[in-house]
Protein backbone atom coordinates (compact mmCIF):
# COMPACT_ATOMS: atom_id res chain seq x y z
CA UNK A 1 0.00 0.00 0.00
CA UNK A 2 2.97 2.51 0.72
CA UNK A 3 4.69 1.92 -2.74
CA UNK A 4 1.31 2.49 -4.36
CA UNK A 5 0.81 5.59 -2.25
CA UNK A 6 4.18 6.78 -3.41
CA UNK A 7 3.35 5.56 -6.94
CA UNK A 8 0.85 7.75 -7.42
CA UNK A 9 2.11 10.87 -5.76
CA UNK A 10 5.06 10.73 -8.23
CA UNK A 11 2.37 9.75 -11.12
CA UNK A 12 0.75 13.01 -10.61
CA UNK A 13 3.98 14.67 -10.28
CA UNK A 14 5.23 13.57 -13.61
CA UNK A 15 1.91 14.31 -15.26
CA UNK A 16 1.94 17.98 -13.48
CA UNK A 17 5.48 18.62 -15.22
CA UNK A 18 4.33 17.45 -18.56
CA UNK A 19 1.61 20.09 -18.63
CA UNK A 20 3.76 22.39 -17.48
CA UNK A 21 5.82 21.96 -20.61
CA UNK A 22 2.68 23.17 -22.54
CA UNK A 23 4.17 26.12 -25.32
CA UNK A 24 7.00 26.06 -22.55
CA UNK A 25 9.19 27.98 -25.13
CA UNK A 26 6.94 30.41 -25.80
CA UNK A 27 8.78 34.35 -25.69
CA UNK A 28 7.65 36.67 -23.14
CA UNK A 29 4.39 37.63 -25.19
CA UNK A 30 1.68 35.76 -23.34
CA UNK A 31 -0.69 37.35 -20.72
CA UNK A 32 1.00 39.61 -18.28
CA UNK A 33 4.40 39.61 -20.26
CA UNK A 34 5.29 43.40 -18.80
CA UNK A 35 6.01 41.74 -15.38
CA UNK A 36 7.28 38.80 -16.85
CA UNK A 37 9.73 40.96 -18.91
CA UNK A 38 10.95 43.38 -15.89
CA UNK A 39 11.81 39.76 -14.16
CA UNK A 40 13.49 38.17 -17.21
CA UNK A 41 15.10 41.54 -17.43
CA UNK A 42 17.02 41.34 -14.29
CA UNK A 43 18.19 37.89 -14.61
CA UNK A 44 19.47 38.77 -18.05
CA UNK A 45 21.60 41.77 -16.48
CA UNK A 46 23.05 39.15 -14.25
CA UNK A 47 24.08 37.48 -16.98
CA UNK A 48 25.11 39.74 -19.30
CA UNK A 49 26.56 42.46 -16.74
CA UNK A 50 27.83 40.37 -13.44
CA UNK A 51 25.56 39.13 -10.43
CA UNK A 52 25.39 42.14 -8.38
CA UNK A 53 22.74 41.15 -6.51
CA UNK A 54 22.88 44.09 -4.21
CA UNK A 55 22.37 46.55 -7.57
CA UNK A 56 19.68 44.80 -9.27
CA UNK A 57 19.05 46.54 -13.06
CA UNK A 58 16.33 45.91 -15.93
CA UNK A 59 16.38 47.61 -19.03
CA UNK A 60 13.43 50.44 -18.06
CA UNK A 61 15.25 53.92 -17.77
CA UNK A 62 12.15 55.60 -17.05
CA UNK A 63 9.58 57.14 -14.29
CA UNK A 64 6.89 55.40 -15.12
CA UNK A 65 7.44 52.74 -12.02
CA UNK A 66 8.57 55.08 -9.37
CA UNK A 67 8.01 58.35 -10.43
CA UNK A 68 11.64 59.14 -10.48
CA UNK A 69 13.91 59.17 -13.50
CA UNK A 70 15.89 56.16 -13.10
CA UNK A 71 19.01 56.72 -15.71
CA UNK A 72 21.05 53.75 -13.96
CA UNK A 73 17.68 50.84 -14.96
CA UNK A 74 17.80 49.85 -11.29
CA UNK A 75 14.96 47.50 -10.31
CA UNK A 76 14.31 47.34 -6.27
CA UNK A 77 11.75 44.71 -5.43
CA UNK A 78 11.83 41.54 -4.27
CA UNK A 79 15.50 40.26 -3.56
CA UNK A 80 16.37 38.60 -6.90
CA UNK A 81 17.45 35.24 -5.67
CA UNK A 82 15.00 34.27 -8.36
CA UNK A 83 16.63 36.37 -10.83
CA UNK A 84 20.02 34.70 -9.69
CA UNK A 85 19.00 31.05 -9.78
CA UNK A 86 17.94 31.52 -13.90
CA UNK A 87 20.79 33.81 -15.03
CA UNK A 88 23.51 30.83 -13.05
CA UNK A 89 21.51 28.34 -14.97
CA UNK A 90 21.76 29.92 -18.20
CA UNK A 91 25.17 31.05 -17.72
CA UNK A 92 26.75 27.37 -16.46
CA UNK A 93 24.33 24.95 -17.55
CA UNK A 94 22.96 26.49 -20.80
CA UNK A 95 21.00 24.18 -23.09
CA UNK A 96 17.94 25.99 -22.28
CA UNK A 97 17.37 29.49 -23.36
CA UNK A 98 17.28 31.83 -20.56
CA UNK A 99 13.13 32.14 -20.58
CA UNK A 100 13.02 28.95 -20.53
CA UNK A 101 15.53 28.29 -17.71
CA UNK A 102 13.05 30.86 -15.84
CA UNK A 103 9.94 28.86 -16.64
CA UNK A 104 11.89 25.43 -15.48
CA UNK A 105 12.55 27.02 -12.35
CA UNK A 106 9.26 28.15 -11.49
CA UNK A 107 8.38 24.83 -12.72
CA UNK A 108 10.49 22.46 -10.20
CA UNK A 109 9.35 24.85 -7.13
CA UNK A 110 5.47 24.61 -8.00
CA UNK A 111 6.44 20.36 -7.82
CA UNK A 112 7.38 21.31 -4.47
CA UNK A 113 4.65 23.37 -3.50
CA UNK A 114 2.66 19.98 -4.09
CA UNK A 115 4.43 17.89 -2.23
CA UNK A 116 4.77 20.45 0.99
CA UNK A 117 1.35 20.72 0.80
CA UNK A 118 0.86 16.75 0.34
CA UNK A 119 2.85 16.24 3.39
CA UNK A 120 1.31 18.66 5.46
CA UNK A 121 -2.18 17.79 4.63
CA UNK A 122 -1.44 14.04 4.89
CA UNK A 123 -0.19 14.41 8.73
CA UNK A 124 -3.91 15.47 9.62
CA UNK A 125 -6.21 14.09 7.62
CA UNK A 126 -4.55 11.06 5.45
CA UNK A 127 -3.07 10.08 2.25
CA UNK A 128 -5.97 10.91 0.44
CA UNK A 129 -6.55 14.53 1.45
CA UNK A 130 -2.92 15.01 0.93
CA UNK A 131 -3.39 13.25 -2.50
CA UNK A 132 -5.54 15.23 -3.75
CA UNK A 133 -4.92 18.29 -2.35
CA UNK A 134 -1.44 18.14 -4.52
CA UNK A 135 -3.69 17.07 -6.82
CA UNK A 136 -5.45 19.95 -7.40
CA UNK A 137 -2.49 22.58 -6.71
CA UNK A 138 -1.15 20.65 -9.85
CA UNK A 139 -4.10 20.88 -12.26
CA UNK A 140 -6.18 23.77 -11.56
CA UNK A 141 -6.00 25.40 -14.90
CA UNK A 142 -5.04 28.68 -13.34
CA UNK A 143 -1.94 26.79 -11.50
CA UNK A 144 -1.05 25.02 -14.17
CA UNK A 145 -0.34 28.60 -16.33
CA UNK A 146 0.86 30.38 -13.64
CA UNK A 147 3.36 27.97 -12.04
CA UNK A 148 5.49 28.08 -15.53
CA UNK A 149 5.73 32.14 -15.94
CA UNK A 150 8.38 33.86 -15.22
CA UNK A 151 7.51 35.52 -11.80
CA UNK A 152 9.11 34.86 -8.13
CA UNK A 153 5.52 34.56 -7.05
CA UNK A 154 5.05 30.74 -7.08
CA UNK A 155 8.62 30.33 -5.94
CA UNK A 156 7.41 32.40 -2.69
CA UNK A 157 4.19 29.84 -2.17
CA UNK A 158 6.71 26.88 -2.43
CA UNK A 159 9.57 28.73 0.22
CA UNK A 160 6.00 29.74 2.55
CA UNK A 161 5.19 25.81 2.72
CA UNK A 162 7.98 24.44 3.58
CA UNK A 163 8.63 26.99 6.46
CA UNK A 164 5.27 25.30 7.52
CA UNK A 165 6.29 22.14 6.34
CA UNK A 166 9.88 21.58 8.35
CA UNK A 167 8.00 24.21 11.43
CA UNK A 168 5.93 21.56 12.59
CA UNK A 169 8.35 19.01 12.20
CA UNK A 170 10.56 21.07 14.34
CA UNK A 171 7.95 21.43 16.74
CA UNK A 172 7.35 17.73 17.42
CA UNK A 173 10.98 17.08 17.22
CA UNK A 174 10.57 13.86 15.17
CA UNK A 175 9.87 12.93 11.59
CA UNK A 176 7.88 9.74 10.85
CA UNK A 177 9.69 7.62 7.95
CA UNK A 178 7.59 4.18 7.36
CA UNK A 179 6.36 3.86 11.15
CA UNK A 180 9.78 4.11 12.21
CA UNK A 181 10.95 7.19 13.95
CA UNK A 182 14.04 8.76 12.82
CA UNK A 183 15.85 10.50 15.70
CA UNK A 184 17.17 13.86 13.54
CA UNK A 185 18.74 16.86 15.75
CA UNK A 186 15.71 19.34 15.53
CA UNK A 187 17.76 22.28 15.29
CA UNK A 188 18.06 20.75 11.61
CA UNK A 189 13.99 21.54 10.71
CA UNK A 190 14.68 24.85 12.90
CA UNK A 191 17.06 25.88 10.12
CA UNK A 192 15.19 24.91 7.56
CA UNK A 193 12.23 26.31 8.21
CA UNK A 194 13.91 29.52 9.31
CA UNK A 195 15.71 29.29 6.10
CA UNK A 196 12.35 28.64 4.10
CA UNK A 197 10.55 31.25 5.67
CA UNK A 198 13.71 33.71 5.11
CA UNK A 199 13.56 33.27 1.73
CA UNK A 200 9.65 33.66 1.44
CA UNK A 201 10.01 36.82 2.67
CA UNK A 202 12.64 37.93 0.39
CA UNK A 203 10.90 36.64 -2.60
CA UNK A 204 7.70 38.40 -1.66
CA UNK A 205 6.86 40.54 1.31
CA UNK A 206 3.14 39.46 1.45
CA UNK A 207 4.46 35.84 3.01
CA UNK A 208 4.16 37.15 6.06
CA UNK A 209 -0.29 37.14 5.69
CA UNK A 210 0.85 33.21 5.16
CA UNK A 211 2.41 33.11 8.65
CA UNK A 212 -0.96 32.53 10.31
CA UNK A 213 -0.70 28.44 10.00
CA UNK A 214 2.67 28.38 11.59
CA UNK A 215 1.88 30.66 14.81
CA UNK A 216 -1.16 27.95 14.92
CA UNK A 217 0.78 25.72 14.96
CA UNK A 218 2.74 27.19 17.62
CA UNK A 219 -0.58 28.27 19.53
CA UNK A 220 -1.80 24.34 18.93
CA UNK A 221 1.46 22.90 20.41
CA UNK A 222 1.70 25.60 23.34
CA UNK A 223 -0.89 27.34 24.05
CA UNK A 224 -1.15 31.25 25.04
CA UNK A 225 2.67 30.16 26.50
CA UNK A 226 4.03 30.54 22.92
CA UNK A 227 4.78 34.27 23.93
CA UNK A 228 6.91 32.71 26.20
CA UNK A 229 8.71 30.45 24.33
CA UNK A 230 12.45 32.12 23.40
CA UNK A 231 12.95 29.99 20.79
CA UNK A 232 9.82 31.59 18.69
CA UNK A 233 11.03 34.98 19.65
CA UNK A 234 14.46 33.83 17.82
CA UNK A 235 12.58 32.57 15.21
CA UNK A 236 10.62 35.64 14.33
CA UNK A 237 13.41 37.71 14.60
CA UNK A 238 15.69 35.54 12.75
CA UNK A 239 13.08 35.46 9.84
CA UNK A 240 12.46 38.87 9.49
CA UNK A 241 15.77 40.47 9.68
CA UNK A 242 16.71 39.94 6.28
CA UNK A 243 13.77 41.17 4.27
CA UNK A 244 14.46 44.04 7.33
CA UNK A 245 17.85 44.84 5.80
CA UNK A 246 16.87 44.09 2.16
CA UNK A 247 13.90 46.91 2.32
CA UNK A 248 16.27 49.17 4.38
CA UNK A 249 18.90 49.48 1.47
CA UNK A 250 16.39 49.34 -0.84
CA UNK A 251 15.74 53.49 0.51
CA UNK A 252 19.11 54.19 -0.93
CA UNK A 253 17.74 53.73 -4.53
CA UNK A 254 14.00 55.17 -4.32
CA UNK A 255 14.69 55.86 -8.32
CA UNK A 256 14.22 51.82 -8.31
CA UNK A 257 11.32 50.91 -5.90
CA UNK A 258 8.29 51.50 -7.85
CA UNK A 259 5.43 52.78 -6.47
CA UNK A 260 3.03 50.12 -4.63
CA UNK A 261 1.22 52.21 -2.16
CA UNK A 262 -1.71 52.02 -4.68
CA UNK A 263 -2.29 48.06 -4.66
CA UNK A 264 -3.68 48.23 -0.89
CA UNK A 265 -6.95 50.20 -1.56
CA UNK A 266 -5.69 52.71 -3.92
CA UNK A 267 -9.01 52.89 -5.95
CA UNK A 268 -11.25 52.65 -2.86
CA UNK A 269 -12.57 49.21 -4.01
CA UNK A 270 -12.15 47.34 -0.58
CA UNK A 271 -15.09 45.93 0.60
CA UNK A 272 -17.85 47.48 -2.17
CA UNK A 273 -20.15 44.85 -4.12
CA UNK A 274 -17.07 45.37 -7.28
CA UNK A 275 -14.54 43.84 -5.04
CA UNK A 276 -16.36 40.86 -3.85
CA UNK A 277 -17.77 40.55 -7.29
CA UNK A 278 -13.97 40.16 -8.32
CA UNK A 279 -12.33 38.83 -6.05
CA UNK A 280 -14.97 35.90 -5.11
CA UNK A 281 -17.02 35.62 -7.93
CA UNK A 282 -14.47 36.41 -10.96
CA UNK A 283 -11.65 34.85 -9.60
CA UNK A 284 -12.22 32.46 -7.04
CA UNK A 285 -15.48 30.57 -7.90
CA UNK A 286 -15.70 31.13 -11.91
CA UNK A 287 -11.31 31.43 -12.73
CA UNK A 288 -9.75 29.06 -10.51
CA UNK A 289 -12.70 27.23 -9.24
CA UNK A 290 -14.48 26.90 -12.84
CA UNK A 291 -18.01 26.88 -11.01
CA UNK A 292 -18.14 23.38 -10.40
CA UNK A 293 -15.67 23.07 -8.25
CA UNK A 294 -17.52 25.16 -5.68
CA UNK A 295 -19.10 22.08 -4.44
CA UNK A 296 -16.01 20.23 -3.81
CA UNK A 297 -14.83 23.34 -1.86
CA UNK A 298 -17.54 23.40 0.46
CA UNK A 299 -17.41 19.93 1.25
CA UNK A 300 -14.63 20.34 2.62
CA UNK A 301 -16.61 21.34 6.48
CA UNK A 302 -17.40 17.54 6.34
CA UNK A 303 -14.04 16.22 6.41
CA UNK A 304 -12.98 18.12 9.20
CA UNK A 305 -13.71 15.63 12.43
CA UNK A 306 -11.64 17.56 15.47
CA UNK A 307 -11.61 21.28 16.31
CA UNK A 308 -7.85 21.31 16.07
CA UNK A 309 -8.01 20.59 12.43
CA UNK A 310 -10.47 22.91 12.04
CA UNK A 311 -8.47 25.32 13.17
CA UNK A 312 -5.95 24.44 11.62
CA UNK A 313 -7.19 24.64 7.40
CA UNK A 314 -8.96 27.94 9.05
CA UNK A 315 -5.67 29.68 9.60
CA UNK A 316 -4.74 28.40 5.81
CA UNK A 317 -8.66 30.52 4.60
CA UNK A 318 -7.60 33.27 6.77
CA UNK A 319 -3.80 34.06 5.74
CA UNK A 320 -5.79 34.03 2.09
CA UNK A 321 -8.60 36.20 2.86
CA UNK A 322 -6.75 38.78 5.05
CA UNK A 323 -4.12 38.81 2.55
CA UNK A 324 -6.78 39.90 -0.83
CA UNK A 325 -8.42 42.35 1.63
CA UNK A 326 -5.52 44.51 2.76
CA UNK A 327 -4.05 44.48 -1.29
CA UNK A 328 -7.64 44.50 -2.40
CA UNK A 329 -6.38 47.12 -5.38
CA UNK A 330 -3.98 44.78 -6.53
CA UNK A 331 -5.58 41.91 -6.22
CA UNK A 332 -8.66 42.96 -8.43
CA UNK A 333 -6.79 44.67 -11.10
CA UNK A 334 -4.13 41.70 -11.34
CA UNK A 335 -4.82 38.31 -11.08
CA UNK A 336 -1.58 36.77 -10.57
CA UNK A 337 -1.64 38.48 -7.37
CA UNK A 338 -4.04 35.04 -6.51
CA UNK A 339 -0.94 32.72 -7.53
CA UNK A 340 -0.53 33.01 -3.79
CA UNK A 341 -4.13 31.80 -2.19
CA UNK A 342 -3.51 28.70 -4.77
CA UNK A 343 -2.31 26.74 -1.95
CA UNK A 344 -4.88 27.17 -0.04
CA UNK A 345 -7.98 26.92 -2.66
CA UNK A 346 -6.04 23.34 -2.83
CA UNK A 347 -6.08 22.62 0.27
CA UNK A 348 -10.37 22.84 0.40
CA UNK A 349 -10.58 21.04 -2.89
CA UNK A 350 -8.61 18.30 -1.49
CA UNK A 351 -10.35 17.89 1.58
CA UNK A 352 -13.33 17.88 -0.01
CA UNK A 353 -12.60 15.31 -2.37
CA UNK A 354 -11.27 12.92 0.29
CA UNK A 355 -15.11 13.27 1.67
CA UNK A 356 -16.56 12.43 -1.46
CA UNK A 357 -14.20 9.61 -1.92
CA UNK A 358 -14.01 7.65 1.38
CA UNK A 359 -17.57 6.82 1.81
CA UNK A 360 -17.94 3.45 3.20
CA UNK A 361 -21.17 2.37 1.62
CA UNK A 362 -20.44 0.69 -1.66
CA UNK A 363 -23.83 2.44 -3.26
CA UNK A 364 -23.28 6.08 -1.86
CA UNK A 365 -19.50 5.56 -2.65
CA UNK A 366 -20.41 4.91 -6.06
CA UNK A 367 -22.58 8.05 -6.78
CA UNK A 368 -20.21 10.28 -4.33
CA UNK A 369 -16.97 9.66 -6.70
CA UNK A 370 -19.43 9.83 -9.97
CA UNK A 371 -19.97 13.51 -8.46
CA UNK A 372 -16.59 14.06 -7.65
CA UNK A 373 -15.36 13.76 -11.16
CA UNK A 374 -18.28 15.11 -13.05
CA UNK A 375 -17.25 18.50 -10.77
CA UNK A 376 -13.67 17.92 -11.26
CA UNK A 377 -14.38 18.03 -15.70
CA UNK A 378 -16.56 20.17 -15.34
CA UNK A 379 -14.80 22.24 -13.79
CA UNK A 380 -11.47 22.08 -15.20
CA UNK A 381 -12.80 22.26 -18.24
CA UNK A 382 -14.96 25.51 -17.54
CA UNK A 383 -12.03 27.05 -15.86
CA UNK A 384 -9.52 25.96 -19.15
CA UNK A 385 -11.88 27.64 -21.76
CA UNK A 386 -11.13 31.08 -19.34
CA UNK A 387 -7.38 30.34 -19.20
CA UNK A 388 -6.13 28.47 -22.45
CA UNK A 389 -6.06 32.13 -23.94
CA UNK A 390 -3.43 32.88 -21.34
CA UNK A 391 -0.90 31.21 -23.43
CA UNK A 392 -1.22 33.04 -26.90
CA UNK A 393 1.53 35.62 -27.97
CA UNK A 394 -0.27 38.58 -28.12
CA UNK A 395 1.46 41.07 -30.33
CA UNK A 396 3.61 38.95 -32.51
CA UNK A 397 4.65 42.79 -33.76
CA UNK A 398 6.81 43.12 -30.73
CA UNK A 399 8.90 39.98 -31.00
CA UNK A 400 9.78 40.81 -34.99
CA UNK A 401 10.43 43.97 -34.17
CA UNK A 402 12.78 42.90 -30.95
CA UNK A 403 14.71 40.91 -33.48
CA UNK A 404 14.88 43.78 -36.33
CA UNK A 405 16.60 46.10 -33.76
CA UNK A 406 18.93 43.52 -31.91
CA UNK A 407 20.08 42.85 -35.53
CA UNK A 408 20.56 46.42 -36.50
CA UNK A 409 20.89 48.69 -33.89
CA UNK A 410 24.27 48.94 -31.69
CA UNK A 411 24.50 47.25 -28.14
CA UNK A 412 25.05 50.10 -26.11
CA UNK A 413 22.22 52.39 -28.47
CA UNK A 414 19.18 53.31 -25.95
CA UNK A 415 15.66 52.93 -27.78
CA UNK A 416 12.41 54.23 -27.07
CA UNK A 417 10.29 51.04 -27.98
CA UNK A 418 6.98 52.79 -27.40
CA UNK A 419 4.46 50.50 -25.92
CA UNK A 420 2.18 52.55 -23.94
CA UNK A 421 4.72 51.37 -20.88
CA UNK A 422 4.54 47.83 -21.26
CA UNK A 423 7.96 46.85 -21.21
CA UNK A 424 7.67 43.47 -22.85
CA UNK A 425 8.22 45.52 -25.91
CA UNK A 426 11.87 46.84 -24.76
CA UNK A 427 12.81 43.87 -23.52
CA UNK A 428 12.53 41.88 -27.04
CA UNK A 429 15.11 44.43 -28.13
CA UNK A 430 17.46 43.42 -25.64
CA UNK A 431 18.34 47.29 -25.26
CA UNK A 432 18.05 49.31 -22.20
CA UNK A 433 15.81 52.56 -23.53
CA UNK A 434 12.06 53.60 -22.54
CA UNK A 435 8.82 51.95 -22.90
CA UNK A 436 6.75 55.22 -23.71
CA UNK A 437 7.00 59.02 -24.66
CA UNK A 438 8.12 60.11 -21.07
CA UNK A 439 8.73 63.30 -22.86
CA UNK A 440 8.78 64.73 -25.80
CA UNK A 441 10.54 63.27 -28.42
CA UNK A 442 13.21 65.97 -28.63
CA UNK A 443 13.50 65.38 -25.10
CA UNK A 444 13.89 61.63 -25.17
CA UNK A 445 16.81 62.05 -27.70
CA UNK A 446 18.52 64.81 -25.02
CA UNK A 447 17.88 61.92 -22.58
CA UNK A 448 19.80 59.15 -24.34
CA UNK A 449 17.59 57.67 -27.32
CA UNK A 450 18.78 57.37 -30.41
CA UNK A 451 16.38 54.82 -31.80
CA UNK A 452 12.19 55.00 -32.00
CA UNK A 453 10.65 52.08 -32.70
CA UNK A 454 6.87 51.33 -32.95
CA UNK A 455 4.98 48.19 -33.64
CA UNK A 456 2.13 47.86 -36.28
CA UNK A 457 3.13 51.32 -37.67
CA UNK A 458 -0.18 53.61 -38.90
CA UNK A 459 0.29 56.70 -41.78
CA UNK A 460 0.26 58.96 -38.93
CA UNK A 461 3.37 57.40 -37.32
CA UNK A 462 5.18 57.53 -40.74
CA UNK A 463 5.15 61.43 -40.81
CA UNK A 464 7.82 61.15 -38.76
CA UNK A 465 9.92 59.67 -42.10
CA UNK A 466 9.96 63.26 -42.61
CA UNK A 467 12.03 64.41 -39.56
CA UNK A 468 14.12 61.16 -39.27
CA UNK A 469 15.46 58.37 -40.92
CA UNK A 470 13.81 55.28 -41.63
CA UNK A 471 16.41 52.32 -40.59
CA UNK A 472 13.89 49.73 -41.33
CA UNK A 473 10.21 49.54 -42.09
CA UNK A 474 7.57 46.69 -42.53
CA UNK A 475 3.92 46.19 -42.16
CA UNK A 476 4.53 44.83 -38.60
CA UNK A 477 7.24 47.80 -37.21
CA UNK A 478 9.32 50.89 -37.97
CA UNK A 479 12.80 51.66 -36.76
CA UNK A 480 13.64 55.51 -37.10
CA UNK A 481 17.24 56.59 -36.27
CA UNK A 482 16.62 59.81 -33.96
CA UNK A 483 19.61 61.11 -35.74
CA UNK A 484 17.72 63.79 -37.88
CA UNK A 485 18.37 64.01 -41.63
Amino acid sequence: MERFKIASLLIILLLGFFVRLYRFDNPIADWHAWRQADTSAVSRNFAENGFDVLHPRFDDLSNVASGIDNPDGFRFVEFPIYNFLQAASFKTIGILTLEEWGRLITIFASLLSSVFIYLIIKKRFGFTAGFFSAFFFLFLPYSIYFSRVILPDPSMVMASLGGIYFFELWLEKKLKIKNKKLKITPGIFFILSLLFTSISFLLKPYALFFTLPMIYLAYEKFGFDLFKKWQLWVFAALSIIPLFLWRLWMLNFPQGIPVSDWLFNGNGIRFRPSFFYWIFYERLAKLILGFWGIVIFVLAVFKIKKLKDLLFVSFFGLSSIIYVTVLATGNVQHDYYQILIIPSASIFLGLGASFLIERKNTFKKYIYTGILIACIILGFSYSWNLVKDYFNINNRSIILAGKAVDRLVSKDAKVLANYNGDTSFLYHTKRKGWASFQKGLDEMVGLGASYLILVNPTPADMELSKTYKVVEKTNQYVIFDLVRK
